[in-house]
């Protein structure tokens, strides 16, 4: 049995059914669209349909069993007693399901998730790779063209590079946001043709071996006016300072503060919208989390993106992120790619 398996049964008060596919590829590397982990004292036994079923008797350390596609009513009729479930993964309806029969579910939460926000040197191998990987396309981007192109079109040069670099694929759908859409934190790609004299916010990520990058940086694409420029020495300031607060120990609340005082000490208070940061791995957003409403607390071996932002409603927006790694005495900087206001043509 694996150790991940070991740390995670010292957790439990009674048998566990996982069912996150991320939660049971963490635990036993074994990926499908339909299936179940049970965890209890007398080992694993794992679950799928006949699809994946080849696949699942070549996992090691595991009983399977077969099971119809219907795969929650099949462990309804074969399971009983107490058993937890994950109850922020687990639909209303496959709870009802799963106990429609003689099984009691026990809501439990964040059981796996809190074993993967505290990565292992393999783990973190595989992020390095994908940030290494990510330094080379944002350095590769800054000969392109901007101007004159519609974000979709650099969205998908952004693609291209990562594929050209040697990504499995990019992590998440790239936010390319240019002038008034870079005010917007979660912008998404369109055909709005970039100008010159603003900036644009390029969010994007890479996957290696399965764990993910997640940079952002902001660019100008010629001058600009002093209040953008003025909020982007803001923006990199705070982020500074929450780099500098971030070690093992330190609440997510007060690591978000060191950062957050800073914007709020300026003529843009107010417009930091959104959390410092969040956890990263298998995953782009995992536990732990650093925001004003963050409860968790960082410890080491976790890695998390650092990303203040001002935005400024119709007109511009700043965001810098970097990939960390949590440590005793501070942090280890897994982004290579340079922070100064870069402009590209």
């Amino acid at each position: 049995m694996t150790a991940r398996v070991e740390r995670l049964r010292a957790s439990l008060e009674e048998p566990l059914l996982v069912t996150n596919p991320t939660n049971i590829y963490y635990l036993f590397g074994f990926k499908s669209s339909n299936s179940a982990l049970l965890v209890d004292d007398d080992g694993v036994r794992l679950f799928t349909d006949f699809r994946y079923a080849e696949a699942a008797r070549a996992v090691d350390g595991v009983r399977f069993e077969e099971t119809k596609r219907a795969l929650l009513w099949d462990l309804a009729e074969r399971l009983s007693g107490r058993i937890g479930f994950e109850a922020d993964y687990m639909s209303y309806s496959g709870w009802e399901t799963l106990g429609s029969g003689s099984v009691e579910p026990v809501p439990r939460r964040g059981l796996v998730e809190r074993l993967r926000a505290v990565k292992d040197e393999h783990e973190l191998v595989a992020i390095g790779r994908a940030c290494e990987v990510t330094d080379r396309m944002f350095e590769r981007l800054t000969e392109e063209r901007f101007i004159g192109r519609t974000e979709l079109d650099v969205a998908w040069t952004i693609e291209q590079l990562f594929h050209e670099e040697g990504a499995d694929r990019v992590a998440f759908e790239s936010i390319v946001a240019s002038g008034p859409n870079s005010a917007r934190p979660h912008a998404r790609a369109t055909a709005r043709e970039i100008r010159a004299g603003e900036t644009v916010v390029i969010d994007t990520g890479c996957t290696v071996g399965a764990y993910s990058s997640d940079y952002t940086r902001t660019f100008a694409t010629g001058p600009l006016d002093g209040v953008v420029k003025e909020a982007y020495a803001v923006v990199l300031a705070a982020q500074e300072a929450g780099l500098e607060a971030i070690r093992a120990g330190i609440a997510g609340v007060d690591a978000d503060a060191a950062a957050r005082q800073v914007v709020d000490a300026t003529s843009f208070a107010g417009t930091f919208g959104h959390g410092l940061g969040h956890g990263l791995g298998l995953e782009i957003h995992e536990t732990p989390r650093m925001s004003t409403e963050s409860t968790d607390t960082l410890a080491s071996g976790n890695v998390v993106t650092v990303e203040p932002g001002i935005y400024l409603e119709g007109r511009a927006g700043i965001r810098i992120e970097d990939n960390v790694v949590v440590r005793d005495g501070g942090i280890e900087n897994f982004t290579g790619f340079r922070k100064d206001l870069i402009t590209v043509g």
